[in-house]
């Protein structure tokens, strides 16, 4: 036998991606390594395992079709001498599949990730950036073993393990009167236009904050691209609203924003963990639990500033 698991991984990866460069994008590896290991398979299987449009991107033949299934048990039997040997040997090893929540990954996985393949150094993560709904997919079809995202409308069949919260807060530009003010209250805000970040789950949570105050905010714009929000607001397109709290207060043209606290007592978002709760965690699923359990509190969060405290709760 003279394929590797290497070249069953890639090959995989390409077939769920449907081209070369979503899979080199989706594992972190370069098209050309992702190309020659392909090539390599089908000249050892002795059959092309895809049809190559330039159009279109690749898809399977039926060879490769064939062949998919087989290599996804190939892989998961490989999966589980790592899992086998980490019971035996108490060692933590293996692949951890995680996903991540689009809106604060850019802050958070980095240094979840990085800390604890250092912590860990038989363990390779493959972090996977998704929205809410996406992630409880991936958790679903086991193509993810646990995943950092927010306690928004969570089927029973998943757990939730909460490990920080993040109240909202309006973001405005630094220009803008609002900024040196101490706090605005939604009436206020619903007053202004209003960019949205328009993501599943997200945007309930945002227009919910106004509906419990009878209010109803002035939508200027919905977009679900928050790097385009944010050098919108820094320009005085409107205001948005927010949980996450990036460290630096630049949008990508320069142009500074500001944090305001909301007035009042509003729901937070949760941060933490979500698994399938009808599988019990392996060793390296529980060791990451620890680790963010560790690493993530409301004191601090990976990338993100303290949270805007009242004043009245504060001592």
């Amino acid at each position: 036998m003279r394929y590797t698991l290497r070249q069953i991984e890639y090959f995989i990866a390409t077939a769920e991606a449907g081209s070369i460069t979503l899979a080199a994008e989706r594992i972190n590896i370069s098209q050309p390594s992702i190309s020659t290991a392909i090539s390599q398979l089908e000249a050892e299987l002795g059959a092309q395992l895809f049809l190559r449009r330039h159009a279109q991107g690749l898809s399977l033949t039926r060879t490769g079709r064939e062949l998919l299934a087989e290599a996804k048990q190939l892989m998961d039997q490989a999966q589980k001498l790592y899992h086998t040997a980490s019971e035996a040997t108490e060692a933590v090893r293996g692949t951890l599949s995680l996903g991540c929540l689009v809106t604060f990954a850019p802050m958070v996985l980095p240094e979840v990730t990085h800390s604890f393949a250092t912590d860990f150094p038989g363990v390779r993560v493959l972090p996977q950036v998704s929205d809410h709904e996406q992630l409880l997919h991936g958790l679903e079809r086991a193509e993810l073993d646990i995943a950092l995202s927010y306690d928004l409308h969570l089927p029973d069949e998943f757990e939730f393990i909460p490990l920080a919260e993040l109240p909202p807060y309006a973001l405005v530009a630094e220009t803008d009167p609002l900024a040196s003010e101490p706090a605005v209250t939604l009436a206020e805000l619903a007053e202004r236009d209003m960019i949205l970040l328009d993501l599943p789950q997200s945007r309930d949570y945002f227009l919910a904050l106004f509906a419990r105050m009878g209010l109803v905010p002035k939508i200027s714009a919905r977009l679900q691209q928050q790097d385009v929000i944010r050098t919108m607001v820094a320009n005085r397109f409107g205001y948005t609203i927010a949980n996450i709290r990036p460290k630096s207060r630049l949008a990508l043209d320069g142009r500074s924003v500001a944090k305001v606290r909301i007035a009042g007592d509003h729901r937070p978002m949760r941060l933490g963990l979500l698994r399938v709760a009808r599988q019990a965690p392996t060793r390296l699923v529980g060791t990451f639990m620890d680790h963010c359990a560790t690493l993530i509190s409301n004191s601090y969060i990976p990338g993100m500033e303290a949270p805007i405290m009242d004043p009245k709760r504060v001592g």
